[in-house]
């Protein structure tokens, strides 16, 4: 099984068993917890950028974890197979770079602000395995019955924009939304068969 994984989908397999590793490290170590994080007043004055990257390979808790790297598994795979190796890889960084982009500009003055994880990334993976498979069915809770994945990507995209605006909890809203955006355009920078595709197969 885990061999299959790594000839299908060999970048899927390292930025998962990476993102692991330095989750689980940083875990343990407030160092390299620190260091980490998305400081968007820092990166704003051109300092500490390396953390729109950092930051999206570490996470909050067990179960911020949890649901990315469960989120991930189910998509990224998949994903790898029909888009690229490389053009996965590249999807997937610049990706997570675009999503956290907003938020340093939002966030550019607010010293005490900091973001992590792999959400922005992981949003992107999502929209773009949408692009390819529009009408397969997605378990969603609280929803007894499985949606068409067209339809859970216009109902997540509300939610995050509605989220951005109203939620006042620690979730970055912004790089869920503008990582979903991001995935779309390079998918279809990447592959330009994929619009054609996409709309046969919702009129099939």
């Amino acid at each position: 099984m885990i061999e299959m994984y790594l000839t299908a989908a060999p970048v899927a397999c390292f930025i998962f068993v990476v993102t692991l590793g330095l989750s689980l490290l940083a875990f343990s170590n407030e160092s390299v917890y620190g260091r980490f994080l998305l400081h968007p007043y820092s990166v704003s004055r051109n300092e500490r950028v390396y953390t729109l990257i950092s930051s999206g390979f570490i996470h909050r808790d067990w179960g911020h974890l949890f649901f990315n790297m469960w989120s991930y598994f189910i998509f990224a795979f998949k994903l790898e197979v029909y888009l690229g190796h490389w053009q996965f890889g590249f999807l997937y960084m610049v990706s997570m770079i675009l999503s956290d982009l907003p938020t340093v500009f939002k966030e550019k003055d607010n010293y005490g602000y900091h973001s992590l994880g792999a959400s922005g990334a992981i949003s992107a993976v999502v929209f773009s395995f949408i692009l390819f498979e529009p009408t397969s069915k997605l378990g969603i809770f609280p929803f007894p019955f499985g949606i068409s994945s067209w339809i859970f990507g216009i109902l997540y995209l509300a939610y995050c924009w509605y989220a951005s605006k109203n939620a006042r909890d620690s979730i970055n809203h912004d790089a869920h939304f503008f990582g979903a955006i991001a995935g779309v355009i390079l998918t279809i920078v990447l592959n330009h068969n994929v619009i054609p595709h996409f709309v046969r197969e919702l009129t099939m």
